[in-house]
């Protein structure tokens, strides 16, 4: 279901923004952190999602919780009869 809100230019610094409606970021499935493609096409303005951030290594570590994962752990020896 597409949404649409009427909105008033405001500045920010040295820039115009807008903020996203509630409704309206929901019907695009926008979040929080998200990347954005903006583009001006005569005038109009274009905002497209590109996709999920990719999280880093760091990231991803830092959010491991071995609670959450069933106490999972990283085997750094043979274990077995496991030939590298």
């Amino acid at each position: 279901m597409s949404k649409s809100a009427t909105l008033t230019l405001q500045q920010w610094g040295n820039s115009l923004a807008v903020r996203i409606p509630a409704a309206v970021a929901r019907s695009a499935r926008f979040k929080v952190g998200q990347l954005v493609e903006v583009s001006a096409q005569d005038s109009n303005v274009l905002v497209k999602s590109l996709g999920e951030a990719r999280l880093t290594l760091a990231q991803k570590l830092a959010a491991y919780d071995p609670d959450l994962h069933g106490n999972e752990v990283m085997v750094t020896t043979q274990v077995g009869t496991e030939a590298f």
